[in-house]
């Protein structure tokens, strides 16, 4: 994501979601309890747009998804969106459709970490703005539901037929988005859709604690690191091999390449600076 910027100053405040800022930790966090986090147009295009300036201003290091209340996130409202797209035609629904899907692509080519604090129900589009964070710290409340069939649509919603395949394989993938059958946590953990199942009521905390390490840590590692785990999904072996030695070379350059060196002949922990 280039940092160069045009006329548009930075958003404040943003009308659809919180948005807290700590050490290099961003939380953002769905705020519609009494809807179940429900998303609506607006909360669609803020995470859209709340993540692009993220990326701009470098100042972020690493991003924590929550949702207020009961839940993480029911998927689109109901009213709001559901009853709003049945009188929308073809050219405003593809609009619409491709907006979501924007959201996705910002979330896997943002240049931080994206972790996803699940408690309670994470369906539909929230169980796919789940599934494309980098990692999924869950409740054991949590359960996933990709619900797209349920209502006439197909599984392949967002890019989650992109994704989920590539986190739980083939055969899991099918039968989620297929049957959109709630997966608990334990099974979301034993199929790998879960990074880390926690103890009840610990998942926020864990979140955070996972947030502030990657932010300590050496961000352009990081980022390089998940640029290129999506880069590669569709690359052959010897495209990979290439880049990644391209990316390596470009790295040995850094400042932190050469901090690491001399903390260890120092014999204490690096300072990274994330250049």
């Amino acid at each position: 994501m280039s940092p160069f910027t045009g006329s548009a100053a930075p958003t404040s405040p943003w009308r659809h979601l919180r948005v807290d800022r700590a050490d290099g930790v961003a939380t953002v966090t769905l705020a519609r309890p009494d809807k179940l986090n429900a998303l609506t147009f607006g909360a669609y295009a803020d995470l859209r747009d709340l993540l692009a300036e993220l990326s701009r201003e470098r100042s972020v290091r690493a991003l924590v998804m929550a949702g207020e209340g009961r839940g993480f996130c029911s998927g689109g409202d109901v009213d709001e969106i559901i009853g709003a797209t049945l009188s929308m035609d073809t050219a405003q629904l593809l609009d619409f459709n491709r907006m979501t899907g924007q959201v996705v692509r910002a979330v896997r080519e943002c240049p931080f970490p994206v972790i996803a604090v699940v408690h309670g129900v994470a369906a539909g589009a929230g169980a796919v703005l789940a599934l494309a964070a980098d990692f999924r710290v869950a409740d054991p409340t949590a359960r996933f539901a990709f619900l797209f069939t349920r209502v006439g649509l197909s599984g392949g919603d967002m890019g989650a037929a992109y994704l989920l395949p590539r986190v739980v394989g083939l055969g899991h993938a099918t039968r989620l988005l297929m049957l959109g059958e709630p997966v608990r946590a334990p099974e979301a953990e034993r199929i790998g859709l879960i990074s880390e199942l926690t103890d009840e009521g610990r998942a926020d905390q864990a979140a955070q604690q996972l947030a502030r390490r990657l932010a300590e840590g050496p961000a352009l590692a990081y980022a390089q690191t998940k640029a290129l785990l999506t880069a590669e999904l569709d690359m052959p072996l010897a495209a990979a091999v290439e880049l990644d030695a391209s990316t390596q070379a470009l790295l040995m350059t850094g400042e932190d390449y050469r901090e690491f060196h001399k903390a260890f002949t120092e014999k204490r922990p690096p300072k990274w600076q994330g250049r």
